[in-house]
């Protein structure tokens, strides 16, 4: 099972989440970007239709699978901050 973890990380001025590389919007506080997160969190765990897929690589090759729709990832939220240690 694949396992996905958003992190609650300081971003442009304010707060964002982030998975990987990829941040989301900044917010103006860390509560709300750990609310996102959560919002995003619970969507991943919503199942889908079957459907088939297509994608590229960054090869430039293209793949084909099916899906079955109830393959969801584990989520969780990184949060190393606590209320007294968050930067301003």
């Amino acid at each position: 099972m694949i396992k996905v973890a958003y992190e609650i990380v300081p971003h442009d001025g304010g707060w964002a989440y982030r998975l990987g590389n990829v941040y989301s919007e900044s917010f103006a506080s860390h509560d709300e970007a750990l609310e996102a997160a959560r919002i995003v969190m619970q969507e991943q765990q919503v199942g889908d239709e079957p459907v088939k897929i297509s994608y590229q690589d960054e090869k430039g090759k293209w793949h084909y699978e099916y899906s079955d729709g109830g393959d969801r990832p584990e989520v969780e939220i990184v949060d190393h901050y606590e209320a007294g240690d968050r930067p301003a």
